[in-house]
C-alpha cells in the first residue's frame, strides 16, 4: 500500500509498504482524505521537535472501516469514521482525572508515532468518532477544528461578547468560526494579508495588522476601548501572548492555543490587576469531535470554507512545500487517498 513518509527533515516521499493488522480490539481503516496539519508541515522543516524519524505523518482524517471485530458500539465494515489521534496512557494523574487530551505520556499520531498518511491503518474501537453524514473532505477538517473549540469552550463567549485572536493561521481561523458560532464580535490579527483577507471571507468583523500603531489603534476603535472580553492567542509567539494581556479587558479570559518554542517575560502584576483567567489549551476530546460533528450535519458552521486544494498521494509533496514557504496563501490542503466505497 501507498504511504507518504518523511524520511528526514526537508524530505518527503511516496514509499510502498505492508498493510497493517490489527491488534485485538482494533478495526482496519481505509484512508480517505487527510488534512496536511502545522505539525505535519514542523516535522517536514525540521521545526517540530517532538517528532522522530523517519515518521508517516497526518492526525486529521476521515476513513471508512474495512474489518471490525464484534463489538457492542454498533461498528459495522463501511461505516464512514475519524478518531481521536491523540493516544494518552490511561494512568497519569491526567488521565485519571479525566484530562485525557493532557496525557503526561501523550503520544500524537503523526509526531510521536506513524500518522494517517497511508492507505490503511488500524485503530482502536474505543477511539473512532461516527463520522455520520458528513462528506470525507470535512470529516477530515473536525480534528483541526475540534483543537480550536476545544480552546474556545474554556472562554466564556456569548452573544455580543468581543473577542481577539492573535494569528489567522488554520487553528485561528478554525476559533474565527468556533467565535462567530457563539455570537461574538471577532476581531482577528495577522502580518500576513493573504491571512488576513481569507480572515474577512471568514466572517471577520475586524481584521488587524501586526505593526504596533496600527494595532493598537484598531482594537481601541473595536473595542471601544474598554479591551477585549476573550484573547486568544494562536500564534505560539512571545509577542502575540503580550498583546493579548494587553488587550484584554479587566476580567477578561486568555486562552494560548500557540505552542511556543521561545521564552516570554512580563511582568505579572497584569494578570492581578486586571484579574485575568488564562487558560492552556491542548489538543481536544472526544466530545469536541462530536459536538463539531452535530454542527455541521446541522449546517451550522460550513468547515469546507477552510479548503485551499485537494492533492493525491503523488502531488502531496507539492501541498507540503507550497505549505512551507509560510506566506498564508493556502488555509487548508487535503490529500485525497481514496473514495467511499
Amino acid at each position: 500500500m501507498r504511504a507518504i513518509e518523511i524520511p528526514a527533515p526537508g524530505e518527503i516521499r511516496l514509499i510502498e509498504k505492508e498493510m497493517p493488522k490489527p491488534a485485538a480490539g482494533e478495526a482496519l481503516l481505509r484512508v480517505l482524505c487527510c488534512g496536511i496539519c502545522g505539525a505535519d508541515v514542523a516535522s517536514y522543516t525540521g521545526n517540530q521537535p517532538f517528532t522522530t524519524y523517519p515518521r508517516i505523518p497526518g492526525h486529521e482524517f476521515s476513513a471508512q472501516l474495512v474489518s471490525v471485530p464484534e463489538n457492542g458500539a454498533g461498528w459495522k465494515a463501511g461505516d464512514l469514521v475519524t478518531a481521536n489521534p491523540y493516544f494518552n496512557c490511561g494512568d497519569c494523574y491526567a488521565c485519571r482525572r479525566g484530562l485525557v487530551n493532557a496525557c503526561v505520556h501523550n503520544q500524537t499520531m503523526g509526531v510521536q508515532r506513524d500518522g494517517s498518511f497511508q492507505e490503511y491503518i488500524t485503530m482502536p474501537l474505543s477511539r473512532l468518532i461516527s463520522g455520520k453524514s458528513l462528506s470525507p473532505e470535512a470529516l477530515a477538517l473536525i480534528e483541526p477544528f475540534a483543537i480550536s473549540r476545544h480552546a474556545v469552550s474554556h472562554a466564556e463567549i456569548a452573544l455580543g461578547k468581543t473577542v481577539l485572536i492573535m494569528g489567522a493561521g488554520p487553528i485561528g481561523l478554525f476559533a474565527l468560526l468556533a467565535a462567530k458560532a457563539q455570537g461574538a464580535r471577532v476581531a482577528i490579527c495577522d502580518k500576513l494579508e493573504n491571512r488576513l483577507a481569507l480572515a474577512a471571507q471568514f466572517g471577520a468583523d475586524c481584521t488587524l495588522p501586526a505593526e504596533k500603531d496600527a494595532f493598537c489603534a484598531g482594537c481601541r476603535q473595536f473595542t471601544n476601548g474598554d479591551g477585549f472580553d476573550v484573547c486568544i492567542e494562536a500564534c505560539g509567539a512571545p509577542e502575540t501572548f503580550l498583546s493579548c494581556l494587553q488587550e484584554a479587558a479587566h476580567g477578561a479570559d486568555v486562552v494560548l492555543i500557540g505552542n511556543g518554542k521561545r521564552e516570554t517575560t512580563f511582568l505579572h502584576s497584569v494578570l492581578l490587576q486586571k484579574e485575568l483567567r488564562v487558560f492552556g489549551s491542548r489538543n481536544a476530546r472526544t466530545a469536541d469531535f462530536e459536538a463539531l460533528i452535530r454542527l455541521v450535519c446541522e449546517n451550522r458552521v460550513d468547515p469546507m470554507r477552510m479548503v485551499s486544494g485537494i492533492f493525491t498521494p503523488e502531488t502531496a509533496a507539492e501541498a507540503f512545500s507550497a505549505l512551507a514557504k509560510g506566506d498564508g496563501a493556502y488555509a487548508k490542503l487535503l490529500v485525497r487517498f481514496s473514495e467511499m466505497r
